[in-house]
């Protein structure tokens, strides 16, 4: 899993750049951003809009009406006053509820978010991906469920953390270290980060746990990250420095909004004479943005239309060709 042997391909979407990182052929790690909001490495001035007196932490108004929670404020900053602000992560959705971005002082010179090329090592923007390989890591985070043989994964986010549920007809040991690969690779093609809690089998023999600590601390390779050991009930928390919603939250917390920027991806690469027809649920057709199908008409040059349809599930869109 080492970035040195491999290359990152970066496609600059609508409403969504999309980044994948490729090692022998094959796609080991993925990026998502959707510009407009708070991003982490944005530094910008807001208003701080309250504050405990006395208090490190407060919460800032930015300019784009987008508030974040700041840490580390100076005794001298008071309500009303405009700071200099690093976004260090960006805001959460979550079902029922959502974390606000984060942010501290800075005194660098305002500047945006990076683009996905810039902050990825050695990336190359391309037009479109060579293979499949976004489809499937798209429609395993969309199912949050990544089969393998002898057992299955299946991802569920929370306010708290990521739980993964490991499970399976093999033996508990068996089962246990043939989810690793897997496991391992999933975290990385769905942009996991924060806490993530793993429930494998429950393991009686300390043996058994230590062997598969092990071979999961191989797996995960170089990515940065702590975790703890597995306890006596097969559990193993997993932490590391969370920038921004993963791919699994996108999908599962924002759908509309995912499914629609998937339709758009689908209709720019279609080929042929004709206007474009965009079918989907109507609330993924309510997500498409006027300058996103103002951007589709330029770049396919070709008229857009869009329908909606009641009876299509949110990821059931669907783009053709039709006749003028």
């Amino acid at each position: 899993m080492k970035e040195s042997a491999a290359g990152w391909l970066v496609e600059q979407g609508i409403g969504e750049e999309r980044a994948v990182l490729y090692a022998a052929g094959r796609a080991i790690a993925a990026r998502m951003r959707w510009p407009g909001a708070l991003e982490a490495g944005m530094v910008a001035d807001a208003v701080l809009v309250e504050r405990v007196a006395g208090a490190p932490r407060g919460r800032a108004r930015f300019k784009c009406g987008e508030e974040a929670v700041v840490d580390r404020l100076p005794s001298s900053a008071s309500e009303g006053a405009t700071l200099r602000l690093k976004v260090t992560r960006a805001a959460l959705r979550e079902r029922g509820r959502g974390k606000p971005a984060q942010a501290r002082p800075s005194a660098t010179e305002p500047r945006p978010a990076p683009m996905l090329a810039n902050s990825l090592p050695g990336a190359t923007v391309v037009r479109r991906f060579p293979d499949g390989a976004w489809d499937e890591i798209w429609s395993e985070a969309w199912d949050g469920i990544v089969p393998f043989t002898g057992g299955t994964l299946t991802f569920a986010p929370t306010p708290a953390m990521t739980l993964v549920d490991i499970d399976g007809l093999l033996p508990p040991r068996a089962l246990a270290l043939a989810a690793i690969p897997p496991l391992a690779g999933a975290i990385r093609r769905f942009d996991l980060s924060g806490s993530i809690g793993i429930d494998f089998p429950t393991l009686a023999a300390r043996d058994d746990r230590k062997a598969v600590d092990a071979v999961f601390s191989t797996a995960l390779g170089e990515w940065d990250h702590e975790r703890t050991a597995m306890n006596g009930f097969g559990f193993v928390q997993v932490v590391a420095r969370q920038a921004g919603p993963s791919l699994l939250h996108r999908l599962r917390f924002e759908p509309a909004g995912a499914a629609a920027r998937m339709l758009l991806r689908r209709a720019e690469a279609l080929e042929g004479a004709g206007a474009l027809e965009l079918n989907a649920n109507p609330s993924v057709i309510a997500t498409l943005a006027e300058p996103w199908l103002v951007e589709l008409e330029r770049r396919t040059g070709r008229e857009v239309r869009t329908s909606a349809d009641p009876s299509l599930a949110l990821a059931a869109g669907h783009a053709q060709i039709v006749a003028r």
